[in-house]
C-alpha cells in the first residue's frame, strides 16, 4: 500500500465514510469517540510529515550525508584556493553550502566568521549573549513601563 492510498484511507475514516464504498458509516461505530478520532488524525499528521520529509530529502543534494573521501577533500581545497566560491563548489561535489563551509573551516581554510550559513562545523551554534542587567534595573524598567500605561 501507498502512503498516498493510505492518508486516503485515513481521510475517509476520519469523514465518517467507508474508504471502499464510499458510503457513510453508521453513527454508533468506534469512530465516533474522540479518542479513536485523535488517533487517527495523529496518523493521518504522522503519513504527512513523512511525505514532506521524503519531498525534503529528495531536492537535496545527491551526497548529502556522505563521508568525506581524502580525494575528494583535495578537490575541495584546490577548488577554494583558485577562488572558486562556495557555492558553486557545492554545486561540483553535490553537497549543501553548509557542508562545504563546515569542511572548509574544519581544514582551518575559513573562520567561523567568514561563513555564509549558520554554525560551526559541529553543526551547533551558540546562542547569541544578551547583556545581563541587574535585578534592579530589570524591575525599574518595569515600573516605567506601567507607569507609561
Amino acid at each position: 500500500m501507498t502512503q498516498t492510498r493510505a492518508r486516503q484511507i485515513l481521510q475517509s475514516l476520519i469523514q465518517g465514510m467507508d474508504p471502499v464504498t464510499g458510503e457513510e458509516l453508521p453513527h454508533e461505530t468506534a469512530l465516533q469517540h474522540a479518542d479513536v478520532l485523535r488517533a487517527l488524525l495523529a496518523g493521518l499528521a504522522a503519513l504527512e510529515q513523512m511525505a514532506a520529509r521524503a519531498q525534503r530529502r529528495a531536492q537535496l543534494p545527491g551526497n548529502v550525508g556522505q563521508a568525506w573521501t581524502t580525494e575528494e577533500e583535495s578537490r575541495l581545497v584546490a577548488a577554494f584556493k583558485s577562488g572558486d566560491s562556495p557555492v558553486s563548489i557545492a554545486r561540483q561535489h553535490g553537497r549543501t553550502l553548509r557542508a562545504i563551509e563546515a569542511r572548509l573551516e574544519k581544514l582551518g581554510l575559513i573562520t567561523e566568521d567568514e561563513r555564509q550559513t549558520r554554525g560551526g562545523f559541529t553543526g551547533v551554534s551558540d546562542p547569541p549573549q544578551r547583556p545581563r542587567l541587574a535585578r534592579g534595573a530589570i524591575l525599574g524598567r518595569k515600573r516605567a513601563q506601567r507607569r507609561s500605561r
